[in-house]
C-alpha cells in the first residue's frame, strides 16, 4: 500500500456521531486520540468491525474527566494500566493511554504512561495490530503494518523472541491471528521463536489457553494454523491428547462446513482432533477448566455410539432416545465429513457419505417422544410402591422403545395389568 491510506468509507462505524465526538473531546488542546488496533486492521481487510478501541495521550484520569464533562459515562476498568471504558451512545469504547513497558514477567507488564506513538506501537504484538487511524480515517503506520496487511502476513513487531518473552500468550495469539488473517506460510522467525519458547505456555492460566484455542478454532479455516502449531510442538504442549491421534480430520470437517453450509463450531472442531476417550476427555475438560456445558458435550460425544453407515432409522432413533442428540449428531457430522473426503477415490466411501447424510438429516429432525406411562398409572392398577414398580415401568418403557415408540398408552396399560401383583 502506497500513499495515504484511509479507512473512511469502509463501513459506517467510523461516522458514528458518538465516536467522532469522543475523539474530538479527547483530542482537544495539545492532546491526541486515535482509533487503534483491531478496528483499523479489520476495516483495511474488509472484515466486520465490532469493538472500537482508542489510544490517547491523555492520562487515564484526564480521559475520565473529559469524557464525563462531555456527558459520557466513564468506567475505570483498568486504571493502573491506563485503560478506561467510555460508554457513548450506549456503546462501550476502550480508551487507553499511550504506554511503554517498564518491566514484564512473561504475562503481565508494569507500564509507564507517555506521549510517544511509536513507543506505544512497538510494545504491541503484531504489526497488523499496531495501526492507528485519525478521526477522518487516515491510517498511521509506524511499524510496517500496512505492507503486512496487503500481503496477509502475520509478523511480530521487532524481535519475535523478545515479544514472546514479554507475554507467552503471544505464542497462541500468533497462531490464532494467522488462522484468521494470514495467507501462505507463517512468518519464519515468528514460527521458530514460538517453537523455541513453547515451554513458556506452561506459565499461562488454563482459562486463557482455552479462550485462545476456542478463538483459533472459530476461524473460517483453522486447519493450516493447527498444522503449524503441531509442527512447532505448540499443539502437543497445550493439547497432548491430540499428539497420537492426528489432526487430519479437521481438513475434511472444514471442507464439509463450507460445502454443506454448517456453521463453524469450535467444539466440533476440537472433537475432530481428539480421541473419543471418555476418561481422557474428562481430564481435558477439567485441566482446561471448561464450562459445564462444554465439558458435558465433550464427555457425551466420547460416550456416544460410533457412527456406522448401515445404522437404520429405528436403531438411530433408539440411540437418540437413550443418549444426547448433540453427541450423536457430532459423531455423524465427523463421520460424514470423513466419508466425503474419501469419496473422490473410493466408491464405498461415496455410498457411506450418502448414508451418513441421511442419518444426520433424520437426527436433526428427530424429536424425543415422551413415554406415555408414569408410576401413578401402575399404582392405579394396584401395583405397590417400591423397586418392583420401578422395574416394571422400565420393562414397559423398553417394550415401547423396541416397538419404535409405536405402542400406545392403552396397549401399555394392558401389558402392565397382566404383570401387576395385587397389593397384599
Amino acid at each position: 500500500m502506497s500513499g495515504t491510506v484511509s479507512i473512511a468509507g469502509r463501513g459506517d462505524w467510523l461516522a458514528d456521531e458518538h465516536l467522532q465526538r469522543l475523539l474530538a473531546v479527547l483530542g482537544e488542546g495539545d492532546e491526541q486520540a486515535r482509533i487503534a488496533g483491531g478496528a483499523v486492521r479489520n476495516a483495511l481487510l474488509g472484515q466486520p468491525v465490532a469493538d472500537v478501541d482508542i489510544a490517547t495521550t491523555n492520562p487515564p484520569r484526564e480521559t475520565m474527566r473529559r469524557a464525563e464533562a462531555a456527558g459520557f459515562k466513564a468506567v475505570p476498568t483498568g486504571l493502573d494500566h491506563g485503560t478506561v471504558t467510555i460508554v457513548a451512545g450506549g456503546r462501550p469504547f476502550e480508551v487507553t493511554t499511550l504506554r511503554a513497558d517498564i518491566e514484564t514477567d512473561g504475562r503481565h507488564a508494569r507500564v509507564a504512561f507517555g506521549r510517544d506513538w511509536k513507543a506505544d506501537a512497538e510494545r504491541r504484538d503484531f504489526t497488523i495490530n499496531a495501526l492507528y487511524a485519525e478521526a477522518d480515517g487516515t491510517v498511521v503506520d509506524l511499524v510496517g503494518g500496512l505492507a503486512d496487511i496487503e500481503a496477509r502476513r502475520l509478523r511480530f513487531i521487532g524481535d519475535a523472541e523478545a515479544r514472546i518473552r514479554e507475554d507467552y500468550l503471544r505464542i497462541l495469539r500468533f497462531f490464532r491471528f494467522f488462522a484468521w488473517y494470514g495467507h501462505g506460510r507463517p512468518d519464519g522467525e515468528g514460527l521458530k521463536a514460538c517453537a523455541r519458547l513453547k515451554e513458556g505456555l506452561d506459565r499461562l492460566s488454563a482459562e486463557r489457553v482455552w479462550a485462545e484455542l476456542k478463538k483459533l478454532l472459530s476461524a473460517p479455516d483453522p486447519s493450516r494454523a493447527l498444522l503449524w502449531m503441531r509442527q512447532a510442538g505448540v499443539l502437543s504442549r497445550i493439547l497432548p491428547e491430540s499428539e497420537k491421534w492426528g489432526i487430519d480430520a479437521i481438513h475434511a470437517l472444514v471442507r464439509a462446513e463450507a460445502d454443506l453450509g454448517w456453521p463453524a463450531d469450535a467444539m466440533l472442531r476440537l472433537e475432530a482432533i481428539l480421541p473419543p476417550d471418555a476418561v481422557r476427555m474428562k481430564g481435558l475438560a477439567k485441566r482446561m477448566r471448561m464450562s459445564r456445558t462444554e465439558a458435558d458435550r465433550l464427555a457425551q460425544w466420547a460416550l456416544a455410539p460410533v457412527a456406522r453407515p448401515d445404522t437404520g432409522e429405528g436403531a438411530l432413533a433408539r440411540q437418540l432416545y437413550a443418549g444426547e442428540a448433540q453427541a450423536i449428531t457430532d459423531r455423524l457430522r465427523l463421520a460424514l465429513s470423513g466419508a466425503r473426503a474419501r469419496a473422490a477415490e473410493d466408491d464405498k466411501a461415496l455410498v457411506e457419505a450418502g448414508n451418513f447424510a441421511r442419518q444426520l438429516g433424520f437426527a436433526l429432525k428427530w424429536r424425543k417422544p415422551e413415554f406415555p406411562l408414569k408410576g401413578s398409572d401402575l399404582k392405579g392398577l394396584g401395583a405397590a410402591p417400591g423397586p418392583e414398580l420401578g422395574a416394571l415401568l422400565k420393562r414397559l418403557e423398553q417394550d415401547w422403545i423396541a416397538s419404535g415408540f409405536a405402542l400406545g398408552r392403552d396397549a401399555l396399560l394392558e401389558r402392565a395389568a397382566g404383570e401387576v401383583r395385587p397389593r397384599s
